[in-house]
């Protein structure tokens, strides 16, 4: 018994270790790879323009907060998941600027406009759609916290369309110990955003979530000190690409405890304590020039080493009373990511009748393992075999996720969530659904209806990649796109967009 005990604790660990490198040093990849990029383009334009390093620092046409939308034709707006980043304005050169400012001993402030350091471009203009944005002339990708709670980020979403200071909301903020209020936006991306000019809204992965909890909020007119009077109509349409409508049994392979309801508890021994430790580091560092370009969106809980210290760093990463941070209260999006958590969303969430909503659900678990290994991407391969077999706890006490829930029905997965959790809102209510194997069959689309599509895919294929996904990529976008622009309207056919003249 002793022995069996050893072996699965060593087991245990190497599993750990092997995950940990995998997705560390792919996130040093795609960190590296941005870098190079950004450093390579800014001395090619340095090259070009004689040495100056503030000329030209905005390129292409791509301000977005300039580009302000009008509202006469509906903004598709991309949302994206957990450990994602949106687009800001792309400027090559303000991070070399930031980097030679640091080697130089100056403030980076001075060396530039700080108003255009806070729009630096994260991860040197990396597209985390693959560039599908390009598809259309009226896209909007915002930048949100990568993994802040499906709450915080909602509101995040609000006032980058609308503009203003972000507010969290006073009782949530008290309840979960952070600042009530964030980031500020001079001017929003779509400041014409109402009922008479709705949005899109595509979201992948956790940002299924997220665009349906904010329009919940926008029905319950949750944001008084904007003094916007909402409305659930101010949605036009919800896509859910991948999403994790009703969690993810992955959560507790990486560490979250199934017999906690809250998912809050993490296992010692997890390849989350990794990213809470990771995550934590990153924040207390505050290096503003690194954290511009890459941020876990954690700014509003005040864990800079400049407010809490050496000693508030290691009470946070002990796990300490009264340490404050987003993993005290459970403030982060994992928790958001479990059965539960996504079933207390739910149970708050409606599918309103006005909206149109569908969902793409991938799955990449084949029969054949050699098979499955040529077809996944590296990260997941090893995760999908296990929410394959995994099963929920079972012992006194334990009680299951929600009533009727079966082990079998969570097999089929993707190697980040389970296909029966993204096709549509399930649990703890199932709402209407209807399924398709062929886009057409779904024309005329109904409101206040999931139309869900099952497609042979892992969670990576529509994201970071676009060759990884080949045709199978522009097929998917295509077909979402196709909806927002030729298929979803309410009172009016859609208008002739400037990209079908």
């Amino acid at each position: 018994m002793m022995r069996s005990r050893a072996r699965a604790a060593l087991l245990g660990v190497a599993e750990l270790l092997v995950s940990a490198v995998l997705h560390l040093g792919y996130a040093f990849y795609i960190f590296g790879a941005a870098v190079a990029a950004d450093v390579s383009v800014s001395l090619v334009e340095r090259l070009m323009d004689g040495g100056g390093v503030a000329k030209g620092a905005a390129v292409d046409g791509e301000d977005e907060a300039a580009a302000v939308l009008d509202g006469s034709v509906p903004p598709i707006v991309l949302v994206h998941g957990i450990f994602g980043f949106g687009k800001g304005v792309r400027t090559y050169l303000l991070l070399a600027c930031a980097l030679l400012s640091s080697l130089a001993g100056t403030d980076t402030a001075e060396a530039m406009d700080m108003d255009d350091l806070s729009l630096l471009q994260k991860l040197g203009g990396l597209s985390y759609f693959a560039g599908a944005e390009n598809k259309d002339d009226r896209v909007l990708v915002p930048d949100l916290g990568s993994l802040t709670s499906v709450h915080d980020r909602a509101r995040e979403l609000f006032y980058y369309l609308k503009g203003g200071r972000v507010d969290y909301g006073e009782e949530h903020s008290r309840a979960c110990g952070h600042s009530r209020y964030g980031r500020v936006y001079a001017r929003g991306h779509y400041p014409a955003w109402d009922a008479d000019h709705p949005a899109h809204f595509v979201g992948h992965s956790a940002g299924a979530q997220v665009v349906r909890l904010l329009q919940q909020m926008l029905h319950d007119r949750a944001f008084e000190s904007h003094g916007a009077a909402t409305s659930a109509d101010w949605v036009l349409s919800v896509t859910s690409l991948s999403g994790a409508l009703n969690g993810t049994t992955r959560a507790y392979l990486d560490g979250v405890r199934a017999d906690d309801g809250s998912g809050r508890s993490l296992r010692p021994l997890c390849l989350l304590q990794v990213c809470r430790v990771g995550s934590l580091l990153y924040h207390w560092l505050d290096l503003p020039f690194l954290t511009r370009y890459y941020d876990f969106g954690f700014a509003h809980f005040g864990v800079s080493r400049r407010l809490v210290g050496v000693r508030g760093l290691v009470d946070m990463l002990l796990g300490r009373p009264g340490a404050g941070g987003p993993f005290a209260t459970g403030d982060w999006v994992l928790p958001d990511l479990t059965i539960q958590g996504a079933a207390r969303i739910n149970a708050r969430v409606a599918t309103f009748p006005r909206a149109f909503y569908f969902s793409y659900a991938s799955r990449r678990t084949a029969a054949a393992r050699a098979a499955l290994l040529r077809r996944i991407h590296p990260l997941l391969f090893v995760r999908a075999l296990q929410m394959r077999r995994w099963r929920y706890p079972a012992g006194d006490g334990v009680e299951p996720p929600y009533p009727g829930y079966k082990d079998e029905d969570w097999a089929d997965n993707d190697g980040a969530l389970n296909t029966f959790s993204m096709t549509h809102p399930r649990v703890p209510v199932e709402h209407p659904s209807v399924r398709v194997d062929d886009d057409e069959d779904c024309h005329p689309l109904r409101p206040g209806i999931w139309y869900y599509k099952i497609v042979e895919a892992d969670h990576m294929t529509f994201v970071i990649n676009r060759r990884r996904g080949g045709v199978q990529f522009d097929l998917i976008y295509d077909s979402i796109f196709q909806n927002c622009r030729k298929h979803v309207f309410r009172t009016a056919p859609p208008p002739t967009l400037p990209n079908q003249s």
